[in-house]
C-alpha cells in the first residue's frame, strides 16, 4: 500500500487460500486493512434462541446430526420446540464405542462412527466445504459453528476444516443452548416406527414403545440409517433408489504427497500437509477422489456386524505421517438396478450392502480391512507385504477384484494409472489401497415438495439432510436442516400448515 507499518491500526483476513501449481508456493490473502483509523474487531452475527416449555408448538427431529440440530436451533429461533431425538449417544460417550471398534473390532450397531450425538462428521473430519450457494447461507453456518466456539479461521479460509478433535466441544456446546432454551436433546432413543393418521404424522414411537408426539417430524437421520429406509418402505411411504458413489480408501506417506505437491524434498514448516483433488472419466464413467484427508487416519465405519466400510478423518492440526482419500466410482441406476432391480427402491441400499459383505468376508476378523499395494492392485496381483497403514483394526492382503464389482474395479485400475500420470509419484508401492469406501452418500432418497419440503403423500413428514438425498456434507446438511425448519416456521397462524 505504500503506508508506513506505524499507520496500520490492524487488519482482517477475509479470504486465504493457497496457489501451489507452481513450484513456488503462493498464499492469497484478501485483506480488510484498517489505516490511520481505529481498529474494529471482526463483527459475527449471533443467532438470539427463544424460551420454550412443553405447552409450546413442538416438533420431533429424528437425528441429532447437523441436519438436525441446525433444525432444531432455527425452531427455537422461531419460537417453536424441539425433541432431538438421537439413537446413538452423546458425543463423549461414544469414545468408547469407537475405541471398541479400533482395538477390538466390535460393531456397536447403535453408537459407531455414522450413528451417535453430531452425526457422521463429528468423529469423522469436521472438514466443512460446499460448493453451494444456492442450497443456503454459508456465511450464517460458519458464523454459527464459531459462536459455539470453531476457530474463527472457518470464516476465511478457503478450505476450512474443525478437525475431529476439536468438533465435539462445539456439537456438546449446541445440545446444552438446545437444551437451556427448553427444547429437548433424547439419547439412546430409535425411532421405530411413525404415528401416521389420516395421512398425516402425529409423532413418532421409540424402540422402548414410547409415544413422541407433535404437529411435524423433521426427518434426519444420515445416510447410513437402513431401518429407517425399509420403515418407510414397509410402511408404503415413497421412497426412490438413488445413485450414489462406491470404491476404497486410498494412503500415502504425507510426505510423499507434500513433495508432489510442492515440488520439493521437504515441506516447509510454513506449509500446511499438501491436499489433492483427483477426477477422470473412464469410458463414461466418473472416478474421483473424495474426503481427502492430509495428515489423517483411515477408520471403521461400519454400522452393523459382519460389514467392512472404511472413512477418514483428519485432527485439526493434520499431523498424522498419512494421507488418505476416498477413491471412489459413480454407480448409476442400471448398475444397481441389473443386479438388485427386484429390491425396488432398496436397489442401491442392496448394492452397498453387498460389497461392504464381501469385504467383511475377505477381510481377516475382528474389522481387518482386505487391501493391497497400490501397484499390485493395478496389476492385478495379491501382495506379498503391506505397507504401515494408520487404520487401527489392521489390514490383510486379499483380491480386491472379488471384493468390488467388475465395473468398479476396472474404473478404479484406468483412474489411478491416469491419476499417476497427472501427479508423478503418486502411483507408487508405498501406497495401499483399502476396501470399501462405500457410504458417501445416501443410496435412497425420500422425496419432497420443492416448495413445501414435505414429503408428497404424508403431510407433516419433513425429509432433510444427507439421508434424504438433500445434502452432502456438514454444512450443506446444516442449511438443509435451517431450510426445512424454516419452511415449518413460515406457516401463517399457528406457526404450522393446515
Amino acid at each position: 500500500l505504500g503506508k508506513p507499518a506505524s499507520q496500520i491500526t490492524g487488519f482482517h483476513i477475509l479470504k486465504k487460500s493457497m496457489d501451489a501449481r507452481s513450484r513456488q508456493p503462493w498464499i492469497l490473502l484478501q485483506l480488510l486493512v484498517f489505516i490511520d483509523e481505529p481498529y474494529e474487531e471482526r463483527k459475527i452475527s449471533q443467532i438470539e434462541l427463544k424460551e420454550v416449555n412443553s405447552s409450546s408448538k413442538t416438533v420431533i427431529v429424528v437425528g441429532a446430526g447437523p441436519a438436525g440440530l441446525f433444525a432444531a436451533l432455527k425452531l427455537l429461533e422461531s419460537g417453536i420446540r424441539p425433541i432431538v431425538v438421537e439413537r446413538g449417544k452423546e458425543v463423549r460417550a461414544r469414545r468408547r464405542d469407537l475405541a471398541s471398534m479400533n482395538k477390538e473390532g466390535l460393531v456397536n450397531p447403535e453408537s459407531n462412527y455414522c450413528f451417535g450425538e453430531g452425526g457422521a462428521g463429528t468423529y469423522s473430519d469436521g472438514k466443512l466445504y460446499t460448493r453451494s450457494n444456492k442450497r443456503g447461507d454459508i456465511q450464517r453456518i460458519l458464523n454459527i459453528l464459531v459462536q459455539f466456539g470453531a476457530n474463527p479461521s472457518i470464516l476465511y479460509e478457503a478450505h476450512p476444516h474443525i478437525g475431529t478433535n476439536k468438533l465435539p466441544h462445539i456439537i456438546v456446546a449446541i445440545r446444552e443452548a438446545i437444551i437451556a432454551a427448553g427444547g429437548a436433546v433424547l439419547f439412546e432413543t430409535r425411532m421405530d416406527d411413525l404415528l401416521v393418521r389420516d395421512g398425516r404424522v402425529t409423532g413418532i414411537v421409540t424402540q422402548r414403545g414410547e409415544e413422541l408426539q407433535g404437529e411435524a417430524v423433521i426427518l434426519a437421520t444420515g445416510h447410513s440409517a437402513r431401518d429407517v429406509f425399509e420403515l418407510l418402505h414397509r410402511k408404503n411411504i415413497l421412497i426412490e433408489a438413488k445413485p450414489f458413489a462406491l470404491g476404497v480408501r486410498v494412503e500415502h506417506p504425507q510426505a510423499l504427497i507434500d513433495s508432489v505437491q510442492y515440488h520439493c524434498r521437504v515441506r516447509d514448516q510454513h506449509l500446511p500437509p499438501a491436499s489433492y483433488s483427483l477426477v477422470h472419466q473412464v469410458n463414461g464413467r466418473g472416478v474421483f477422489s473424495f474426503c481427502m484427508c492430509p495428515g489423517g487416519i483411515i477408520a471403521p465405519a461400519a454400522t452393523a456386524p459382519g460389514e467392512i466400510v472404511v472413512n477418514g478423518w483428519s485432527p485439526s492440526k493434520r499431523n498424522n505421517p498419512y494421507a488418505n482419500s476416498g477413491m471412489v466410482v459413480s454407480v448409476d441406476a442400471p448398475d444397481f438396478a441389473k443386479h438388485h432391480g427386484d429390491k425396488g427402491p432398496l436397489a442401491a441400499l442392496a448394492f452397498q450392502q453387498e460389497v461392504e459383505r464381501k469385504a467383511f468376508e475377505l477381510g481377516g476378523g475382528h474389522l481387518q480391512a482386505p487391501a493391497l499395494r497400490l501397484t499390485d492392485f493395478i496389476d492385478g496381483k495379491l501382495s506379498n507385504s503391506l505397507p504401515e497403514c494408520s487404520y487401527l483394526p489392521g489390514i490383510v492382503a486379499a483380491p480386491l477384484d472379488k471384493v468390488l464389482p467388475k465395473f468398479i474395479h476396472t474404473t478404479l485400475v484406468e483412474g489411478f494409472k491416469e491419476f499417476g500420470k497427472k501427479m508423478r509419484g503418486y502411483y507408487t508401492s508405498e501406497a495401499v489401497v483399502v476396501a470399501t469406501e462405500s457410504r458417501t452418500s445416501s443410496p435412497v432418497r425420500v422425496p419432497r415438495d420443492p416448495e413445501r419440503l414435505e414429503h408428497p403423500t404424508i403431510r407433516g413428514l419433513y425429509p432433510c439432510g444427507e439421508g434424504a438425498g438433500y445434502a452432502g456434507g456438514i454444512v450443506s446438511a446444516a442449511m438443509d436442516g435451517e431450510r426445512v425448519a424454516a419452511v415449518i416456521a413460515s406457516f401463517p397462524g399457528t406457526g404450522f400448515r393446515q
